[in-house]
């Protein structure tokens, strides 16, 4: 039963185990120092590309293959416009259509093919991340900001496709295509080549200025939209206190400030964007000017230098101006790609800060697991646990099945960390615990915690049924469930009675009323062990009463419980009390 409780109460604990201006410092933090270590998002990238190295390469080549095809085809384009013009014989209009549809055919093949294989290897790039995230967190003990993480798992992730699909094969392609052109106009004209390699370098240092700027732009974007939804979640957790606070003014001028800065910092983004696009294009567009004046004039017999022997001939000046705009595309496509890199690394920035991360994992798989067999016994050695710059260390016991124990001590002195610790949530950092004549260890945690009922003190609901929060998909006797833990009437009194959906914080319920609720959980699953939380912190004296009823009837059954309280009255019903702490 356990297990199922903790698959959404870990993800309670991101919320309430950390203070919102200890996020807020570390994000802010990010913000100053947000490429402290430029290398890592190479570095992460690089790596989270090894996975599908082979079919980026290979759709690269095909990228190539497909642009390269333009060549055979602007020459026949020419050949066919140049026979037109001279009245000399060449391939004939219906010859060059039908080779130029081929080629275009062939082009068009060679690309489908391609982008298929870049759409299916950035979705495994993401999925792949995505579900070690998913795997990673499921398992971890309150790893941080619940809301900044969900925004890269789920919205900045796919920043990555456009990455994968985009900018390999754009790099590919100006490595290998602008060459190839330049060769082939050297080959026509050395003026003409001349004007490709003056004009076509002034496109990659413009777009490596602009691409630091990009980086840096999409950095803060994405930092500020991390905070955006921490700060979200921070406040929906703490709703009721804004409103008996009357701060409801004060939180939506946050979330208004909040919006403007990120709009903002989405603006800057689009306005490098636009004014890199502006430029690379005026680039290109002098490039081809250029080569359209030198052959313009050169066919004009104004110009009669540039060529080798013969002067250009009308299919050579054709031929050129076709190429001249392919020779800057590749040039431009890089360019446009290089943004969705900026994005990427600041993705990958992130992922690699979440990496460096060391989370406390759940012990063992934290999935389900046959029941630990023999006696309920529980035996506590020398036990201590680091936390923070102390060590917190605890009695030795022998707690014996069917036994109930009270924890009692003063505030900070470890009752609730030595309730994980017996529950298997954790792992001691001195001593042993063994539990059914064995050691509690991850071999051994899943069986453990099969046998456990787990009460805290603060309720968490899945958002569902009450029936379904109680029997959790488990078989049982719903009806004596709510009857020990006193709790029929409430049920009653609900809209939809056994069937109203509580929400993940339980509306509707007061917290003595959710309190029980969790009780029924308990009673209804029968657990050898029940670990309980300040089970009747908060309440009055009528509904602790039947909260130390519903206790009691599962002991009679002959539940082990062992509970953390500082509620006398409730320590003097139990067997035995042990102090943690203080006079311990």
């Amino acid at each position: 039963m356990i297990e199922i409780i903790l698959q959404w109460e870990h993800g309670a604990e991101l919320i309430h185990d950390t203070p919102l201006r200890t996020k807020l410092a570390h994000l802010i933090d990010m913000a100053e120092h947000i490429d402290a270590d430029p290398k890592a998002d190479e570095r992460t990238l690089k790596h989270l590309m090894e996975t599908v190295a082979g079919k980026v390469r290979l759709a690269s080549l095909l990228t190539v293959a497909s642009a390269l095809i333009w060549l055979p085809q602007a020459a026949l384009v020419a050949l066919a416009i140049a026979g037109l013009l001279e009245g000399q014989s060449g391939p004939g209009p219906v010859v060059s259509m039908l080779g130029f549809a081929g080629l275009g055919l062939m082009r068009a093949v060679l690309s489908y093919w391609a982008e298929g294989l870049l759409f299916d290897a950035g979705t495994q790039v993401v999925t792949d991340v995505r579900t070690s995230i998913v795997s990673r967190e499921m398992r971890a003990q309150g790893s941080g900001a619940a809301g900044s993480l969900a925004v890269l798992a789920a919205e900045k992730l796919d920043l990555l496709v456009p990455f994968v699909s985009r900018y390999s094969p754009a790099q590919a392609r100006m490595m290998c295509v602008p060459l190839v052109i330049l060769a082939v106009a050297f080959w026509q004209s050395w003026a003409a080549g001349l004007v490709l390699l003056i004009t076509g370098p002034l496109i990659p240092v413009f777009m490596v200025l602009v691409g630091m700027a990009a980086k840096q732009a999409s950095q803060r974007q994405l930092a500020d939209m991390g905070s955006l939804n921490d700060l979200l979640i921070e406040r929906l957790s703490a709703l009721v206190d804004i409103r008996l606070l009357a701060a409801g003014p004060v939180v939506i001028a946050e979330f208004a400030d909040g919006a403007e800065r990120l709009r903002e910092r989405t603006m800057a983004v689009l306005r490098i964007a636009f004014l890199s696009s502006t430029v690379l294009e005026f680039f290109a567009a002098v490039g081809v000017a250029m080569m359209a004046v030198y052959v313009g004039f050169s066919l004009l017999g104004t110009i009669d230098f540039g060529s080798y022997a013969a002067p250009l001939s009308p299919a050579a000046g054709i031929f050129l101006l076709l190429l001249a705009p392919d020779f800057y595309q590749p040039l431009r496509d890089l360019s446009a790609a290089w943004h969705d890199k900026a994005s990427a690394l600041a993705v990958a920035g992130e992922l690699a800060e979440w990496q460096a991360q060391a989370p406390v994992q759940l012990v063992g798989r934290g999935g389900k697991a046959d029941a630990l067999s023999g006696a309920a016994e529980i035996r506590v050695f020398d036990v201590a646990v680091k936390a923070g710059d102390r060590v917190i260390g605890f009695p030795d016991m022998v707690i014996g099945a069917g036994e109930s124990v009270a924890l009692m001590g003063p505030s900070g002195a470890g009752k609730t960390t030595l309730l994980r610790l017996l529950a298997g949530l954790a792992l001691p950092d001195h001593g042993r615990i063994r539990v059914c004549g064995q050691p509690l260890d991850a071999k051994v945690a899943d069986a453990w915690r099969a046998r456990l009922g787990w009460m805290p003190q603060a309720p968490h609901f899945l958002n569902a049924s009450l029936v379904q929060n109680v029997s959790l998909g488990q078989t049982g006797n719903l009806d004596d469930a709510l009857r020990a833990a006193a709790v029929e009437g409430v049920v009653d009194a609900l809209p939809g009675q056994r069937f109203a959906r509580l929400g993940e914080t339980g509306g509707g319920l007061s917290g003595g009323e959710a309190r029980r609720i969790t009780l029924a959980r308990a009673i209804y699953a029968r657990p050898d062990v029940l670990l309980a939380d300040e089970p009747t912190a908060d309440l009055d004296a009528l509904t602790a009463g039947k909260v130390m009823a519903g206790l009691a009837t599962l002991s009679a059954r002959g539940c082990t419980l062992i509970i953390a309280t500082h509620d006398p009255a409730l320590a003097a019903r139990m067997d035995r009390t042990i102090l943690i702490g203080g006079d311990a």
